[in-house]
């Protein structure tokens, strides 16, 4: 009883609670009995006004009134004295549901009824309403507006019937001859990008992508296509499509040497141009340039296959080990050659079909002779890169090798029934290396498919639980030698890691092996400008790409044109007095693409 009155005492009017406009529904007995209707209320406010007319107008005690209509003695005194001491007599009429005016609508509308007369949209109406700032409406509430004020649907206007206000533009075209250096001042999101231009004009890049044959248009010329594709490798955009996110950075457009950055349709279809002869062209000319700056010096290369993963549905796209998922999908396969002292990767090939793995490396000999001058001196590679035939032509060519062997059941067997005494240890002069006592016997040994004598050498202690076994035609150098050697070819799997990390190699960029192959070019070419870069740098010219880009790369920059040359002020890093010990900052650079203006860099 107490919880029914309870609830109606909160359902009073005075203390701001609203009532469903509803009507009551008589029972059948209500129909066949009048006297239930009032005797027996329902309603809570019907029962209220039956229990407190009883007590005035029939003159019921109070008592026998609550006990009537169902009230608990001392609520139903409460009632009354309630009833007598509010001066509202709209006590027992349910109030309608919802507010009763709309104060934002209502100080607005003549507004809004004044602006639709002279032809506003409900999104210009809005955005006046926004300018003067005293009443913001939304755009349905400003359509509820017109429609209870009898408007219709605005028809569509031509440009002269809208209002005339800042409008959206599309973006600004690529075009090479409206680039111009205009004195002025801004900022960019890509300042380091800007501490690559002199190393792209100290390599020559553009002369380089001239020679080679590659398309362009009069609006992006091949340098500029070339630049622009190699910049945003350079601070680790995983797709050229992400360029999206520069077109309205000032700072990118004029580091590229246009006036805006090409759009992504651009950029992610320019590949679609090129064949393997100009990309094998242009790879042959960095070659060069490496070799002409001492980056390489072709003593020792190490080799190795990466599988760039599919994931489509493409019928032309071959399967290949992947082995980081340990199993065989659909991939692009890449083949790339890393010199170790350099930390820098020096060719690459991503168009390889199924059944020319084994003898690509033949492949790359013959480059590496066409644009160096001279056959590797050495190669080292996993036991899977090609086969005995292949490396019998090898040792044809004088090429000398160290390749794994694969240990078969056979094997194991021979290596655990070595004794004791027949091994021997060597320590190694690798620093900070965890291994570097291993033990080996060396061996002579022929094998079925190869023509002459290899060299085996069964290795422990060499971070593997399982013997390692090496093969190679050197039979002169020192197991030490040997050993240590291998044990360097590790940095290529380093390097694979950074490049699928921070060069995103893995983002495949097309199903078409062409398309891919363009990408792998410009990683190729990308982590030979880091080592550049990082060669400058004291303490840190062999970091990674990664942490090279976030401690000296990642930062915004003023950017500010004048008549000689271009001021780029870095903002204050920690790093920063490595690059002025470097000789990055500060020495103005002459820039080719910009005409021969220089550019300076500081440090704000």
């Amino acid at each position: 009883m107490n919880g029914g009155l309870l609830l109606e005492r909160q359902l009073l009017p005075s203390e701001g609670m609203t009532w469903y406009a509803s009507v009551p529904v008589r029972t059948p007995k209500e129909i066949t009995d009048p006297e239930s209707f009032f005797l027996e209320p329902r309603h809570p406010r019907h029962r209220q006004y039956e229990a407190l007319r009883a007590y005035f107008v029939e003159g019921l005690k109070s008592k026998e009134a609550a006990k009537r209509f169902g009230y608990d003695p001392v609520a139903f005194r409460v009632l009354c004295w309630r009833f007598l001491h509010e001066a509202d007599r709209q006590f027992f009429q349910d109030p309608r549901h919802g507010p009763q005016s709309q104060p934002k609508k209502d100080a607005a509308r003549d507004l809004v009824v004044a602006l639709r007369k002279k032809n506003y949209s409900v999104y210009d109406i809005r955005d006046e309403l926004e300018r003067q700032g005293d009443t913001r409406l939304g755009v349905t509430a400003i359509r509820e507006v017109l429609r209870a004020e009898g408007f219709s649907r605005l028809p569509r206007r031509a440009d002269e019937e809208r209002p005339s206000h800042p409008r959206v533009v599309a973006d600004e075209k690529a075009d090479v001859r409206a680039f111009a250096l205009e004195e002025g001042e801004f900022s960019t999101r890509v300042g380091g990008m800007f501490l690559f231009l002199p190393l792209l004009a100290e390599l020559e890049l553009d002369g380089l992508v001239t020679g080679c044959g590659f398309p362009g248009t009069k609006l992006v010329p091949a340098t500029h296509a070339v630049r622009t594709a190699l910049l945003l490798k350079l601070i680790g955009k995983a797709r050229r499509s992400h360029v999206m996110d520069l077109v309205l950075d000032p700072g990118a457009a004029i580091a590229a040497g246009l006036n805006a950055i090409p759009k992504a349709t651009y950029m992610s279809q320019y590949s679609s141009r090129l064949g393997r002869t100009a990309i094998a062209r242009l790879l042959g000319a960095w070659l060069e340039r490496l070799k002409a700056t001492g980056s390489v010096d072709g003593r020792s290369l190490s080799l190795d296959f990466h599988s760039i993963r599919y994931f489509g549905d493409d019928a032309t796209v071959e399967k290949h080990y992947v082995p980081r998922r340990s199993q065989r999908a659909k991939a692009v396969l890449a083949f790339l050659a890393q010199d170790p002292d350099g930390h820098l990767f020096c060719y690459s090939n991503a168009d390889i079909r199924k059944g020319e793995e084994a003898t690509e490396v033949l492949r790359f000999v013959e480059f590496w002779e066409k644009h160096f001058g001279s056959k590797p001196d050495e190669l080292v590679f996993d036991s899977k890169l090609t086969t005995q035939p292949v490396l019998s032509r090898l040792n044809g060519l004088d090429v000398k090798f160290i390749t794994l062997r694969g240990r078969t059941p056979a094997l194991k067997t021979e290596i655990l029934s070595q004794p004791r005494s027949a091994w021997q240890q060597v320590e190694l002069d690798i620093p900070h290396r965890q291994y570097r006592q291993p033990r080996f016997i060396d061996q002579r040994i022929k094998l079925g498919r190869y023509e002459g004598e290899l060299r085996q050498l069964f290795i422990k202690d060499l971070s593997h639980e399982e013997a390692t076994v090496l093969l190679t035609n050197n039979l002169k150098a020192t197991p030490k030698t040997l050993i240590t050697r291998y044990a360097r070819r590790m940095l290529i799997e380093n390097g694979l890691a950074d490049a699928v990390d921070f060069f995103h190699l893995d983002a495949l960029s097309s199903a078409v092996a062409l398309n891919v192959d363009f990408d792998v070019l410009l990683t190729v070419i990308a982590s030979g400008i880091y080592r550049q870069f990082a060669r400058k740098l004291r303490g840190y010219q062999h970091v990674r790409a990664r942490l090279a880009f976030r401690k000296f790369l990642d930062t915004p920059a003023r950017v500010r044109i004048l008549d000689d040359e271009v001021v780029v002020r870095l903002t204050r890093r920690a790093h920063n007095p490595s690059l002025i010990d470097a000789g990055i900052i500060g020495p103005a650079t002459p820039i080719p693409w910009w005409g021969g203006r220089k550019l300076r860099i500081e440090v704000m």
